[in-house]
């Protein structure tokens, strides 16, 4: 180990890079969620309200929309997570102390649910106090006996914040990324550590069939294992799969080959098998916290937020989410696809000149 420095650099290396990682992206506190809005009042209390939202740094509002179902569309396409919805009536039904605001809130992510809820009331409550106080203000009446404004929450797609309901689709895209990644890479490399390359490059076979034979393999093992999850999810834990099983599985082929272009160009960088389970461990690693796997991407700050366009899962847990909590089709997913287009083309040229290099 101590000859080869490489590797001993590596493991050395990387759990500063975790912790790192962890200290600057990893936020417990979700704030900046994106907010839609369909604000039907239109007038100085609904101003006011809305204000208050964007004020307690928890809510950014991305756009305003006519209607509730233009903010669950918005929901669907993933431009924002949480949709405010008030009533036509809203500013007489404040000073009746029958106020009533509507939080639609995304269900496919377990942070933003906690998190929308616990701080719409919060600033439900503290804009309530606002408003008492400025009716002893203005005409120095006394205050209301309760509450003039109240939030309703609504979840979307999981209406019972079932846990084992968010892990599904998250599972499925980390099993297809850790072990097209992994596997690939290693392959790759054992062949070159055992001197077994050399004796296939001296057959007839050339270098894209070479790279077909090892890809092959690897997208038919993790397909069957993403079928073994969602099976599992379905038949053992009763989670329903909301969307196409069929646009799952196809855009789910599509993200394999991204994952293998990624194994394929570890391959190329690392000379043992050693090297190269580190590298591939860390960029899953990496994936993990950056996609928005464990904390949402928009607490991130915007430095990390970008790096995780360079992994992608940054692109297809959105589709997994989309498709099996959600029951969206391509319409609502189709930037995310394009994302994930890109990202396998680009993947796997740059790998393939990369591995003809090096053999």
């Amino acid at each position: 180990m101590l000859r080869d420095r490489r590797t001993l650099s590596l493991i050395l290396f990387i759990p500063l890079v975790q912790l790192i990682l962890f200290g600057y992206a990893v936020d417990m506190n979700v704030d900046h969620i994106p907010t839609v809005v369909a604000d039907q009042s239109l007038d100085a209390a609904s101003h006011a309200y809305l204000q208050s939202l964007e004020n307690s740094g928890y809510f950014d509002i991305v756009s305003y929309v006519q209607s509730d179902q233009a903010v669950i569309e918005a929901i669907d396409a993933g431009t924002a997570q949480v949709g405010v919805v008030i009533p036509p009536d809203f500013a007489s039904s404040v000073e009746q102390r029958e106020g009533r605001v509507l939080l639609l809130v995304d269900g496919s992510d377990l942070f933003t649910v906690q998190s929308g809820y616990s701080m719409a009331a919060t600033v439900a409550q503290a804009h309530s106090s606002d408003v008492m106080m400025r009716r002893i203000e203005r005409s120095g009446l006394s205050a209301f006996s309760t509450m003039p404004l109240e939030s309703r929450l609504r979840v979307l797609y999981n209406p019972d914040i079932d846990q084992v309901w968010f892990a599904v689709p998250n599972i499925a895209a980390m099993v297809l990324q850790s072990q097209s990644i992994m596997m690939t890479a290693a392959a790759v490399v054992r062949e070159r550590e055992l001197g077994t390359m050399e004796q296939l490059l001296v057959t007839p076979i050339r270098p894209w069939e070479l790279l077909v034979g090892k890809i092959v393999p690897k997208v038919v093992i993790a397909m069957l294992n993403v079928a073994t999850v969602l099976a599992a999810g379905r038949f053992l834990f009763q989670v329903p799969i909301a969307g196409s099983v069929g646009l799952f599985f196809a855009l789910s082929f599509l993200y394999v080959f991204s994952g293998l272009g990624l194994g394929l160009l570890i391959s190329t960088v690392t000379d043992n098998v050693d090297q190269t389970l580190q590298v591939a461990m860390l960029v899953v690693f990496l994936g993990v916290v950056l996609s928005g796997f464990m904390f949402p991407r928009s607490t991130m700050p915007p430095a990390l937020y970008r790096l995780g366009i360079f992994f992608p899962l940054t692109y297809f847990l959105p589709i997994a989410r989309g498709i099996l909590t959600k029951g969206v089709g391509l319409d609502a997913l189709l930037p995310d696809v394009v994302g994930l287009v890109v990202y396998s083309l680009i993947a796997m040229l740059v790998a393939s000149r990369a591995f003809r290099q090096r053999l």
